[in-house]
């Protein structure tokens, strides 16, 4: 390790340990071991990440945990290549999607904006846009929650989203994001691919 490397980390108050287990050593999954995720587990992902910032306290993500045959059924047809066989073998399977009519919470999430449910009740194209990239900022957080967990997080995006849709969403109000599979990880074969580094993401003005 660097002495650069050294210097970042002694200014991160979580113990490095943690930071690996969020970051340097996690790693997106796509096959996992014969280990059952539990609904206690996913509730506690949920409570934890559901603190995570979003615009207005929208909180527009939903999720639908498929833990039977019968709905994982229901969704590999829609996935894109090795994604189906990916879905099929995780412990759990979980579909994300984005509630398009997060302002009939609002007054309730967000008390301080008395009116604006109403406002966003005029602009659906304008919610539309919230709710979808809200709930991408939450998807994030929920990655971050399954690792919190020890477990680790497949997101796939590859799927023919307009069926799934009409599959699992048939009153349109909620938007299928990703799927990410969940479970105790098979060690990788293969290194972590590159990040780019400080000097070529971030411009000092």
């Amino acid at each position: 390790m660097t002495s650069e490397q050294l210097a970042v980390r002694e200014h991160l108050v979580l113990p490095r340990q943690f930071q690996d287990l969020l970051f340097r050593e996690a790693r997106s999954a796509s096959a996992f071991q014969d280990e059952p995720v539990s609904g206690e587990q996913l509730a506690a992902i949920y409570d934890l990440v559901k603190y995570g910032p979003t615009a207005l306290n929208q909180q527009p993500l939903r999720l639908v945990a498929l833990r039977s045959e019968q709905a994982r059924r229901r969704l590999l047809p829609y996935l894109h290549g090795h994604n189906q066989q990916r879905a099929a073998r995780a412990p759990l399977v979980v579909l994300l999607a984005a509630d398009l009519n997060f302002h009939q919470r609002l007054p309730e999430l967000f008390p301080a904006g008395l009116l604006l449910r109403d406002e966003f009740a005029g602009r659906p194209a304008e919610r539309a846009a919230q709710a979808r990239f809200n709930a991408l900022l939450q998807a994030g957080y929920f990655i971050i929650g399954v690792r919190c967990a020890g477990l680790a997080a497949g997101p796939m995006t590859g799927m023919d989203r307009a069926a799934v849709n009409r599959e699992f969403f048939p009153a349109g109000d909620l938007e299928a994001l990703m799927v990410v599979n969940i479970g105790r990880p098979l060690p990788k074969t293969r290194p972590r691919l590159p990040r780019l580094p400080y000097q070529d993401v971030v411009r000092i003005l």
